[in-house]
């Protein structure tokens, strides 16, 4: 099994455990030796068994949608793939390109094509149809998540919020809201492979390929923070790490964090009540303690860290910056 297929499993168990499972158990289950557990431990394991294990995380989860959910919960550079794509990418065009040629690192089941239209672009992934109905599990749960990975990933390319025009699934489901709220657009009726279609205006888009080393840096400190910060309250804690560790793309929205933690947004909202605080005041959290460390680090303008945390304008960040400590950026530095 390639390096990149196993970072995908280990990520695929690590997801499971914070969907509440015993990671070791669903590799018993499974009949995959748990030393896939231990980092840069490789293991063999067949098709059969990778369609097992996505069955058992499914059902250890209660998450039908856990393919989808996973997707969703999956933060940028999460697998090696992603990196080469951005260091070998100046636009979109070109990472759509090349995603396509690194798709067997990840999956023998799909095949991954690029159409061009007039107007529009779309992303196929087309299944082997016999791997597919051999293993239905990997097929339905690998779609999904190979669907909202790509558009989550091209939002940290761009660090911009991208809506695809129309998602195709090539299996029927009763879910068609949860699937649009994740996907951000309108689900198109059954068809014979996997579909995401855009706009055309995204090809050229530059994207962050010159910005590798620094997301490198800043993924880093959020590490760092992780293991500093932790707030009083247990599910208050579990909030705050979570929107730490998912922090480079967007500030995640209440909805999309509450899926992941399986849970109503109602009822996420009433946890952390408990706790005292709010979902908007743990994103404030966030961001105050990501703020103050890229500005001790000294390597980033006070303009970068603004766009680095989700603020379209400046003087937003530097009204936000004022209320959590009193004083400017500038201030800050020289104090």
């Amino acid at each position: 099994m390639q390096d990149y297929q196993q970072q995908l499993l280990r990520a695929l168990l690590a997801y499971a455990t914070q969907r509440g499972a015993d990671p070791k158990r669903l590799c018993a289950l499974s009949n995959i030796d748990a030393r896939i557990l231990q980092q840069g431990h490789k293991v063999s394991v067949t098709a059969t068994e990778i369609n097992s294990l996505w069955k058992n995380a499914a059902h250890a989860a209660d998450d039908p949608l856990f393919g989808l959910h996973f997707g969703e919960a999956m933060q940028l550079a999460a697998l090696g793939v992603v990196g080469q794509i951005i260091q070998t990418s100046n636009s979109v065009g070109e990472a759509v390109a090349h995603a396509g040629a690194l798709t067997p690192l990840l999956t023998d089941m799909f095949r991954m094509q690029t159409d061009h239209g007039a107007q529009q672009f779309s992303m196929s992934f087309v299944a082997d149809p016999v791997k597919a109905a051999d293993h239905p599990h990997t097929f339905k749960h690998f779609s999904a998540f190979i669907a909202v990975f790509a558009v989550h990933e091209l939002d940290g390319l761009l660090m911009r919020r991208l809506s695809p025009i129309t998602v195709q699934l090539p299996y029927d489901v009763e879910e068609t809201a949860e699937f649009e709220r994740v996907l951000r657009c309108p689900l198109k009726k059954k068809g014979e492979a996997l579909i995401l279609t855009f706009d055309n205006s995204w090809l050229h888009q530059e994207i962050l390929s010159a910005n590798y080393e620094l997301q490198s840096i800043l993924l880093q400190q959020v590490h760092a923070l992780q293991a500093g910060a932790q707030p009083a309250g247990d599910f208050h804690a579990r909030i705050f790490q979570y929107l730490l560790t998912n922090s480079y793309l967007y500030s995640a929205s209440l909805e999309s964090v509450a899926a992941n933690f399986s849970m109503s947004p109602r009822s996420l909202q009433r946890k952390l009540a408990g706790e005292g605080v709010t979902f908007l005041q743990v994103q404030d959290e966030v961001r105050k303690a990501l703020a103050l460390d890229y500005l001790r680090s000294g390597h980033h303008s006070v303009k970068d860290i603004a766009y680095m945390l989700g603020y379209n304008e400046s003087s937003a960040f530097l009204k936000a910056f004022k209320r959590w400590t009193g004083k400017t950026p500038g201030e800050m530095r020289t104090a």
